[in-house]
């Protein structure tokens, strides 16, 4: 493919080179290296003018490392004077903008002599006046807002468009100036489900938390399967309620990312008491963070089905549970039709016969 450079970041090389493979293209010759002070350094081996660059960078392993590592490959290409500088981001970093659960101000815990003040009473003399309450600072708890800053980086620093996956919160688009592919991998997972799951016509959908309902659904509607749903209370963690019935069936527990593998595994226990007949768990990026392999390993969960998103070579290694799906040719597929300036929304329907 002509005026088309493929370049790879330290994150997730191998992914980098199986793109390459199915493009028809070698990777980019590009070195990355650190200062004795563990400053990056980029060096970009070829030409690149007015070629069209694509960076293969995920937010995995050292994410802030790698980030500034993008950062700086995307300077060094409008250095080198590329035509577009292109973001492929399989899992995007600090994508999981955690909204803060409590923006109440600081109080004391109201005592009796509070609630008298605040209660209604006619004063005669200014005297009486209930004195205030002690030791209320009026202080108030702010979580930071990342991904206005991540965006505006990585817009700052060059980029013309962003390619990425299943954002765990598809409203992440709006921080960005700039085009945004956010794609999804149920129509291959739909795939891998209809080709390794004997009984899935009756197996169930299961969203492991409220917030998962909606990805849920979408699969359930292109298998054309039931769906559940598992109620967790944020403020007991520990109290889990099922909405369905699972007994003697295959349940598919879905969502987009298994970090700690907490949810996921204290999901997998409730489906088992309830009488689930088999678990398979479904996630496209799979951090699996902490003691995440070792709570997957002792859990009830028969199947772990997740994407080449992030490096799995370590944990398919320490947890025969993993099977891994390459999204390798998705990726591929978009370069190639972003680059001749062809459609991509057929990608997001159900036709396509990806390989996995």
């Amino acid at each position: 493919m002509n005026n088309l450079v493929v370049l790879s970041g330290s994150a997730h090389p191998k992914l980098t080179q199986q793109i390459g493979e199915k493009l028809g293209i070698p990777v980019g010759k590009v070195t990355l290296s650190k200062f004795s002070n563990q400053e990056t350094n980029v060096e970009i081996h070829q030409s690149i003018r007015e070629n069209d660059v694509y960076i293969v960078q995920s937010g995995c392993g050292q994410v802030n490392d790698n980030l500034i590592e993008l950062i700086i490959m995307i300077g060094a290409c409008r250095t080198a004077s590329a035509r577009r500088v292109i973001c492929v981001c399989p899992f995007f970093p600090y994508s999981r903008n955690r909204e803060p659960e409590d923006l109440s101000f600081d109080e004391p815990k109201e005592t009796e002599a509070n609630k008298k003040a605040k209660a209604n009473t006619t004063v005669m003399d200014l005297s009486q006046l209930p004195e205030p309450p002690k030791n209320q600072t009026g202080y108030k708890h702010w979580t930071a807002s990342s991904g206005t800053l991540i965006a505006n980086m990585i817009t700052a620093a060059g980029a013309d468009q962003i390619i990425t996956l299943d954002l765990h919160d598809p409203q992440f688009q709006g921080f960005f100036d700039i085009p945004v592919d956010n794609l999804t991998s149920q129509p291959l997972i739909a795939k891998y489900i209809r080709d390794n799951i004997p009984d899935y016509k009756d197996a169930i959908i299961v969203s492991p938390d409220a917030g998962g309902a909606k990805r849920a659904t979408a699969l359930s509607e292109i298998l054309n399967t039931s769906i559940g749903l598992i109620h967790k209370d944020r403020k007991n963690k520990d109290n889990m309620q099922l909405v369905g019935n699972v007994k003697d069936k295959t349940c598919i527990l879905f969502d987009d990312i298994v970090d700690t593998a907490n949810t996921i595994t204290k999901a997998a226990k409730l489906l088992h008491e309830q009488g689930a007949k088999r678990i398979y768990a479904v996630a496209p990026h799979a951090i699996l963070s902490g003691d995440a392999l070792t709570l997957l390993n002792e859990s009830f969960i028969d199947e772990v089905i997740v994407g080449n998103t992030i490096p799995q070579e370590e944990h398919v290694e320490k947890c025969p549970k993993i099977k891994v799906l390459d999204f390798a040719s998705m990726f591929a597929e978009v370069i190639r039709r972003i680059h001749n300036g062809e459609s991509v929304s057929f990608l997001y329907g159900d036709s396509h016969n990806w390989e996995y």
